[in-house]
């Protein structure tokens, strides 16, 4: 089933309105979250098709997220591709470990981020 939702969780208001403004002039329907735990909330509660999640955030990190959406029988189909700026292999390594599909190194890529999306529908 092709990605229509997304839900966007960063803590940088710049970050979440440039991936909501790229991701909407493509036709998704955008949701943001401003926390992990606001974003767990809503994974939860909205049924995303997709989650791009950031990894740091104050409070619940990215990966901690990633890792309860990934265990939660609720959630847990809900693929995640993690959006942050730690490049380091070990972390994309972990990310994945956590649940993640994909891994994005910032500042995303418009046709590489949009690529990752398509090749989950």
């Amino acid at each position: 089933m092709p990605v229509q939702r997304i839900l966007v969780i960063d803590d940088s208001a710049t970050e979440r309105h440039y991936l909501a403004q790229m991701l909407s002039k493509h036709g998704f329907d955008v949701l943001t979250a401003d926390s992990a735990e606001q974003g767990l909330m809503l994974a939860r509660t909205q049924a995303p098709d997709l989650v791009l999640m950031d990894v740091v955030m104050p409070g619940l990190n990215g990966f901690q997220a990633t890792r309860q959406l990934a265990r939660d029988p609720e959630t847990q189909k809900i693929p995640v591709i993690m959006c942050t700026s730690k490049g380091q292999e070990t972390d994309r390594i972990w990310g994945l470990r956590q649940g993640a599909v994909e891994y994005v190194v910032k500042p995303v890529q418009e046709a590489e981020l949009l690529s990752k999306i398509r090749a989950l529908g």
